[in-house]
C-alpha cells in the first residue's frame, strides 16, 4: 500500500506489517526513475517471484524487505513502523 511519497506499508504472509521508506534506496540505475511518486506508487508484488517490484524492471528481494537480510548493495529502505496482525477466529 503507497502511502505517499516513498513510503509503503508491506504486509507479508507471515502477518509481518512494515512500514518503509524507500527515499535511501532510490539513488541511481532503475531506482533512480521512482523519484517520481506517481511511477512510485505503481508498486507490485511479483505473482511468481513474491518480489516487490514497479515498471520498468526495478525490484527489490523480499528477504530485504521482511527484515531478515541487509541488501548486498546500497542502504535498506529505512524502517518506519512494523507490527503483526493478530490472527482472527
Amino acid at each position: 500500500e503507497h502511502l505517499g511519497g516513498t513510503q509503503l506499508r508491506l504486509t507479508f504472509t507471515d502477518g509481518l506489517v512494515r512500514e518503509l521508506d524507500f527515499a535511501d534506496v532510490l539513488g541511481e540505475g532503475v531506482f533512480a526513475e521512482l523519484r517520481d511518486e506517481s511511477l512510485f506508487a505503481e508498486a507490485s508484488v511479483d505473482p511468481v517471484a513474491g518480489t516487490l517490484r514497479w515498471p520498468g524492471g526495478a525490484d527489490l528481494d523480499p528477504d530485504v524487505l521482511h527484515g531478515d537480510f541487509q541488501p548486498a548493495t546500497g542502504p535498506p529502505p529505512r524502517l518506519l513502523r512494523e507490527y503483526r496482525l493478530r490472527p482472527t477466529g
